[in-house]
């Protein structure tokens, strides 16, 4: 048929781009905590997820999502989950790149050498180079954690089984054998999703099970009971019958489960084939249908009868197993920072080329200030994220160990919070092409449903404001520590933005006070955001530009904005904070 308009003033896709090089929030923030930390496998990764064809691989990961086969064609029961192919390609670069396992070290699998030949062909360089690392090198947990977030730019979903794979090492240690047999798995560069004994595999993934129907946060309401049933090599065994009501990524060769012992609820390794090679009583009975994060598979399940080892001290499962959920809340603080600097990217990128009211987008005043505003967002988060990330580097320090223990549920709490509100924002900012799917090519419309996830799960923003309040009571671990404690460590970690501006001097002097006397769960969603706000203003007043300092402070803390994005005042140098941003 006869064309009847000319198609123009359309942006060209943001595709392509080095995240990391076009990165320069988080390139100061990694410079601040680690001067001499290598980041050349981090410009490696921002070329690998910043190309078309990974971003090819995200878009069909979400639209072809995970399926649940229970039974085969003969009808025997199977209980497996398929992915499309380039779920599988997205799971082989997040694991090469080491984002599972680098930060603890590398090893030999069952006593030999490792067997993976190295990253796959086209992938990118594994973080800490191509050599073995050992565990708590300088700058390891830092450097996996900016690679965290810039594949989350790519495809958060996936990042799930990466997650906890990160997170059990510390809980698995409490079981001796079972970390000896699966370390080396837990930190291989090989991604291998079949369906085998540990022993026969490459690479390993783990994952997590706590929330049943009835108790969900509570999971000392928890109903999962767990038999003695002997010992062995892994120490003593249990059978286990009950459910999951939350259970991520199914496919993950095991689990970290709770369950209620004779001696109350404890934690549990389940595998979910056993080592003799014969199947675990572990059942999907369905895929969560969510509203976001569509490539990764959440389900619900039953254990009837199954297996599983005894992880610490029987009746302790909580503490045991938060040991797990202290690394997945930083990784929901690095995920949310991702996806917000995914979003200003994409913003950034349509405004500069879209015409309108005959000007570039850009270069109105109201949407000048909507991106700056959201620029500040940004940095500000990617500050205080990889700040929490570097205190795990440093877990020999007194105050690196007391500002770990109040800045995750901080930045949890504050940083996921902020994200809906961002990614709502940034949307507007492309009008209602923003708001289209169109087959999965709408990425703006995938962020904007993502979002919430964070905030949700691993405690939403009540239980982490109660973590805040527990924080001030009793130090990472172990024994009571006064809220003085806790007051001068936050007043230390202030100290070098003492006197450079004096809405920040007003609430720094007033928050160790607040910190100190803080009493009621009322009032902890607000001290959460206020200790965020200061932590994140202090940060940027050694890490970034004036204009990002001023502005943010001038907004966030002397009150010179409004109830919405795009309100900031009219002194505000609008353009070298763009500037700084801009995906380039």
């Amino acid at each position: 048929m006869n064309a009847t308009h000319e198609v123009f003033n359309q942006p060209a896709p943001l595709v392509n781009l080095n995240l990391f090089a076009a990165n320069r929030a988080m390139q100061a923030a990694l410079a601040f905590h680690a001067p001499a930390l290598d980041t050349a496998p981090l410009h490696a990764l921002g070329a690998v997820v910043g190309s078309a064809e990974m971003q090819l691989h995200a878009r069909l990961a979400n639209v072809h999502t995970p399926q649940l086969k229970t039974h085969n064609r003969f009808g025997q029961r199977v209980d497996q989950v398929e992915f499309h192919p380039s779920y599988h390609a997205l799971m082989t670069q997040a694991v090469a790149a080491g984002l599972h396992g680098a930060a603890w070290g590398e090893g030999s699998a069952n006593g030999h050498p490792r067997r993976d030949a190295g990253p796959p062909q086209g992938a990118t360089a594994p973080l800490g180079g191509s050599e073995p690392r050992e565990a708590g090198s300088v700058g390891a947990h830092l450097q996996r954690a900016a690679g965290f977030m810039l594949f989350t730019e790519l495809e958060p979903s996936i990042l799930c089984p990466i997650s906890m794979s990160y997170a059990v090492a510390p809980a698995l240690k409490d079981n001796p054998a079972i970390h000896r047999d699966w370390e080396a798995g837990l930190t291989s560069r090989a991604y291998d999703p079949a369906l085998k004994p540990w022993h026969d595999k490459a690479g390993l993934t783990m994952g997590m099970g706590m929330t049943e129907k009835q108790g969900g946060s509570d999971v000392r309401a928890n109903t999962t009971r767990a038999e003695p049933a002997g010992s062995d090599a892994w120490g003593q065994r249990f059978s286990v019958t009950g459910h999951k009501w939350f259970f991520s990524a199914p496919m993950c060769d095991a689990f970290l489960i709770l369950a209620q012992t004779t001696s109350g609820l404890s934690c549990l390794f389940l595998p979910r084939v056993l080592p003799d090679g014969s199947m675990n009583q572990l059942f999907i009975q369905r895929l969560k249908d969510k509203l976001g994060n569509k490539a990764n598979a959440s389900s619900e399940v039953e254990f009837v009868g199954a297996s599983a080892w005894l992880v610490g001290e029987e009746g302790r499962g909580v503490p045991q197993i938060l040991a797990m959920g202290t690394l997945t809340r930083l990784d929901c603080a690095l995920g949310t920072s991702g996806l917000m600097r995914q979003a200003l990217s994409i913003a950034l990128n349509h405004t500069s080329q879209r015409k309108a009211f005959g000007k570039t987008l850009i270069d109105q005043p109201l949407m000048k200030n909507v991106l700056a505003d959201l620029a500040l967002e940004s940095e500000a988060a990617t500050a205080l994220a990889l700040r929490l990330a570097s205190s795990f580097d440093r877990t020999d320090d007194a105050h690196e160990q007391v500002m770990n223990r109040l800045l995750t549920p901080v930045a949890k709490f504050w940083i996921c919070k902020r994200g809906s509100h961002f990614a709502q924002e940034a949307m507007e900012c492309l009008g209602g092409n923003g708001y289209v799917e169109e087959g999965g090519e709408g990425v703006m419309a995938r962020i904007y449903r993502e979002m919430p996830l964070n905030s949700i799960w691993e405690g939403a923003g009540n239980i982490m404001a109660i973590d805040l309040l527990r924080a001030l009571k009793r130090a990472p671990g172990g024994p009571a520590m006064k809220q003085a404690d806790a007051a001068a460590a936050l007043a230390h970690e202030l100290a070098p933005a003492k006197g450079m501006h004096p809405a920040l001097d007003r609430l720094a002097a007033q928050l160790p006070i607040r910190v100190e006397e803080m009493a009621t769960e009322m009032e902890a969603r607000r001290l959460a955001q206020d200790v965020a706000l200061v932590v994140q203003a202090a940060l940027l007043a050694q890490t970034a530009p004036t204009a990002v300092f001023s502005a943010f402070c001038d907004s966030r803390l002397g009150g010179e904005w409004g109830h919405s994005f795009g309100s900031l005042g009219a002194g505000v140098d609008f353009d070298a904070i763009i500037a700084r941003a801009m995906p380039t």
